[in-house]
């Protein structure tokens, strides 16, 4: 039997970090509903910004790859790419991959429709893919990428739609999101800009100097390869990679996380509201 004189907010986050979730996603749901362009248009500035991210990562390596270790070289990238999680969320554009952690925690709350949340993750991947399609078509008239960072380009995306297996994608990713969303939850107890910064970025440096899958991220290496590289792109191994990323991703963010903290803070709030009764007696 539940005890009633449990302070939840001092055992787990409590009413604090779930109606913080909620009202995020009661807002995502509101701007995609009844402002559709303007949605897609900041899931695009997501892509956007993680491929230009992308493109300074590709740099950062052959810059400094003649000079040092390669796995130096390797945590300079990775710290490098974790900028885009900042400015991803300091500029309120959408990502998929927090996306999933969200409405998964308005779908154990029973918030929100699963076929809402479907259009959802939809409309956001899209956004996030034409960013990358902007951002590499403006890339392609300049002469940013050298032929040393295109041939580091077509071996990352080689590596990672054909070299990996199935299996091997879905664990990476599952990783990839666990890392990022466990980042933004500890992130929601922090009031200091600087802290928040510090922590969203050592989750990402985590997975991406592990070489973990993130969805997002490699439909936009995906994308720059189609301006850059064409040829050597293989249509099975990109839809392989993009799917069970994909998978992979929202298990990790969505079901290791999202799902886990819903849980985790539940103390019948919501059950409370529907019957009438104040959720703070």
């Amino acid at each position: 039997m539940e005890n009633k004189n449990i302070k939840w907010d001092s055992i787990f986050y409590g009413r604090a970090w779930v109606a913080n979730i909620i009202d995020t996603i009661q807002k995502k749901d509101v701007l995609q509903s009844f402002y559709l362009k303007r949605y897609l248009m900041r899931a695009m500035m997501a892509g956007f910004i993680i491929s230009i991210i992308s493109v300074f990562v590709l740099m950062v390596k052959t810059t400094f790859s003649p000079d040092i270790p390669p796995g130096l070289v390797n945590m300079l990238g990775s710290i490098a790419f974790s900028f885009a999680l900042v400015l991803i969320l300091f500029t309120n554009s959408e990502l998929l991959t927090s996306n999933f952690m969200y409405f998964t925690v308005g779908l154990y709350y029973r918030l929100i429709h699963p076929s809402r949340v479907l259009k959802i993750f939809l409309l956001c991947f899209l956004g996030n893919a034409l960013g990358a399609l902007l951002l590499f078509g403006l890339m392609r008239l300049t002469n940013v990428m050298t032929p040393e960072m295109i041939q580091l380009l077509s071996e990352s995306v080689h590596t990672k739609s054909v070299t990996f297996s199935f299996h091997n994608i879905l664990v990476r990713a599952i990783f990839a999101n666990f890392f990022i969303n466990i980042s933004l939850v500890i992130a929601m107890q922090i009031n200091d800009v600087l802290a928040k910064m510090f922590v969203m970025m050592f989750g990402v440096t985590i997975f991406a100097f592990m070489g973990y899958e993130h969805v997002v991220y490699n439909a936009c290496l995906f994308i720059g390869m189609l301006y850059y590289n064409v040829s050597a792109l293989q249509l099975g191994h990109l839809i392989k990679n993009i799917a069970f990323a994909f998978i992979g991703n929202y298990i990790g963010g969505g079901l290791v996380i999202g799902l886990f903290y819903a849980y985790l803070n539940d103390h019948g709030q919501f059950k409370a509201i529907k019957k009438g009764i104040d959720p703070n007696d």
